[in-house]
C-alpha cells in the first residue's frame, strides 16, 4: 500500500528516509538515482531566486515583475530578516515564472515559490549549507505525492488550496526536517499548514499566474515557516493530516467553477481586476 501521512508520522528515522525507501521500492530506482535529480532542481531553485531578486523586468502580462526586488532592497522597519528573506525568495521565483523564466514546479508553477522561499530562506538565514537541503526536498516531494493521491494538485481541480495549500504543507514538513524535527512533527506541520488554507479560491486576474499568485506565494512561504515553528514547539494538528487532505478534496469539489482558476470570480472580477486584465490583453475598457 502507498505511504500515508499517518504512516509517515510513525517513521522512526528522519521522515525523508521513509519517503526515500518507499519511492525506491515503488520505482525500482536506487536512492542515489532518486536524489541526484533533486540536486539539479535545487540548483534551479537557487538560480530562479537569484534572477528574480536581481530583476525588475515586467512579466508577460505586465502586472508583476518588480515586487521581489523591491522588497529585497527595501529597509526593514520590523527588523525581521527571516520574514523578509522568505517572502522575497518566494516572490522572486514566481516573478521568474511570470516572465517565463526557468523554475521548479513545486508542486505547480503557480505555487513554485512557497517551498524554496521557506526552505532556502530558513537555510540561508541560519547559514545551513545546500547539501543539507536534499533530505527536506525528498520529504517535500513525498508529502506532495501523498496529497496528489487524494486530489489533483491544480487550481482548476480544487481552487488555490490545492496548489498553495499543498506547497505550504510540503514546505512546512521540509523546514521541520531541516531543523531536525521528528517525523510526527513534520506531519503535524504539514497538517497545520494545510488546514489553514482550506477554502482558498483560485482567482487569477485575467487568467495570468500573476495577481494574486506572486504575493500569495510570499505570504504562504511565511505561513509554512509558522506551521513548522508551531509543530517544533509542540503544537499538533488537531485533525490528522490525512483527514485534512480529505477535507480539502471535499471543499474543492464544492467550489463553483468561477473560483477554480477560470478568472470568472473573486479578485479577477473586481472592477480593477477586469481593467488590469483588459490592459494585459490590449483590450479597450469601454465596457467599464
Amino acid at each position: 500500500m502507498p505511504l500515508t501521512l499517518r504512516e509517515l508520522a510513525r517513521c522512526p528515522e528522519p521522515p525523508s528516509h521513509c519517503v526515500l525507501a518507499e519511492e525506491s521500492r515503488a520505482s525500482g530506482r536506487s536512492a542515489s538515482e532518486i536524489i541526484e535529480p533533486l540536486r539539479e532542481r535545487l540548483a534551479v531553485m537557487r538560480d530562479s531566486i537569484a534572477r528574480g531578486l536581481a530583476s525588475k523586468e515586467p512579466s508577460v502580462a505586465g502586472m508583476v515583475g518588480w515586487n521581489a526586488r523591491t522588497l529585497w532592497e527595501a529597509d526593514d522597519p520590523l527588523g525581521a530578516p527571516l520574514l523578509k528573506r522568505v517572502q522575497a525568495y518566494a516572490m522572486a521565483v514566481n516573478e521568474e515564472n511570470a516572465r517565463m523564466g526557468r523554475i521548479v514546479a513545486a508542486p505547480t508553477a503557480g505555487s513554485a515559490g512557497t517551498l524554496p522561499g521557506a526552505l532556502l530562506g530558513v537555510a540561508d538565514h541560519l547559514g545551513i549549507p545546500d547539501e543539507r537541503l536534499i533530505p527536506p526536498l525528498v520529504l517535500a516531494a513525498g508529502v506532495g505525492q501523498i496529497i496528489s493521491r487524494t486530489i489533483f494538485i491544480a487550481g482548476a481541480s480544487g481552487g488555490c488550496q490545492a496548489e498553495i495549500g499543498s506547497s505550504a504543507a510540503m514546505a512546512a514538513a521540509a523546514v521541520v526536517e531541516l531543523l531536525e524535527g521528528d517525523a510526527a512533527q513534520a506531519v503535524h506541520a504539514a497538517g497545520l499548514a494545510l488546514q489553514n488554507t482550506l477554502g482558498l479560491v483560485c482567482d487569477p486576474v485575467g487568467g495570468f499566474v500573476e495577481i494574486p499568485c506572486v504575493m500569495r506565494n510570499g505570504f504562504y512561504a511565511v505561513h509554512a515557516v509558522s506551521a513548522a515553528q508551531q509543530a517544533l514547539g509542540g503544537i499538533e494538528s488537531p485533525i490528522p493530516a490525512d483527514e485534512v487532505v480529505l477535507a480539502m478534496a471535499s471543499i474543492g469539489r464544492l467550489l463553483p467553477p468561477e473560483l477554480r482558476e477560470t478568472g470568472e470570480g473573486g479578485l479577477a472580477q473586481t472592477p480593477t481586476g477586469r481593467r488590469l486584465a483588459q490592459q494585459a490583453l490590449g483590450e479597450s475598457d469601454d465596457a467599464d
